[in-house]
């Protein structure tokens, strides 16, 4: 029975790679972190996330984290939230970090660009209705810059609005003002990012999860 139990793991990690990008032994591994995070669970909730002490310094935690949650994130089609995961699901929003593979064909680093993109458009896109408003994209930009100690609530709301200028101008290229403040779609998204290597940037460094060498 144990061998036999093996054996359908090992095909399962297979399967995982070809969907994820990562090695079966890579697989292996955050098997493993999955279920000391889980204390031996089968599934993972928010509050599991508390131990990862890299978590606790990246001024989007709350983010990374609920992207974990946002069924939008699972390669299909599913719509809103859930309450905990299981190890298929973790380990698919884990390969949104993963940097490019230099071997990937032209097409499939299209491909790969665009998850990643779709990935980082439903971050921002928190209501889930499609849109990045002015609202939104200005409340992540003002989480980010005040971690500074140096700066006050209202120092960093006037960067924030500041950066809210700086892609408008990068957006109105593609669209106008009114189309712009009612909110950025995701084929606009894709235009304001074009020429950006979202794929060399768009790294997590989750130490205790033993991915230091895959998400940086």
């Amino acid at each position: 029975m144990g061998a036999f139990q093996s054996v359908h793991q090992e095909d399962n990690y297979e399967d995982l790679a070809t969907r994820t990008g990562f090695s079966p032994e890579q697989i292996r591994n955050l098997h493993r972190r999955f279920k000391h995070l889980t204390q031996n669970g089968d599934k993972l909730r928010r509050d599991h996330f508390r131990v990862i002490s890299d978590l606790e310094l990246n001024p989007i935690q709350s983010q990374i984290i609920e992207a974990f949650f946002d069924k939008r994130n699972f390669q299909g089609n599913g719509r809103g939230t859930v309450s905990e995961i299981g190890f298929e699901e973790f380990l698919i929003v884990m390969s949104y970090f993963l940097p490019t593979d230099p071997n990937l064909t032209a097409e499939e680093r299209e491909s790969f660009r665009q998850r990643k993109l779709h990935f980082l458009f439903n971050m921002y896109d928190t209501d889930d209705d499609g849109k990045i408003t002015v609202q939104e994209y200005r409340h992540v930009v003002q989480v980010l810059i005040s971690q500074s100690d140096n700066l006050d609530q209202e120092e960093a709301k006037e960067i924030a609005d500041a950066a809210m200028l700086e892609v408008a101008s990068l957006a109105v290229v593609h669209m106008a003002p009114d189309e712009f403040y009612e909110g950025i779609t995701f084929e606009h998204f894709v235009k304001i990012w074009k020429g950006i290597e979202i794929e060399m940037k768009m790294h997590v460094r989750f130490s205790h999860l033993e991915t230091t060498s895959i998400c940086k």
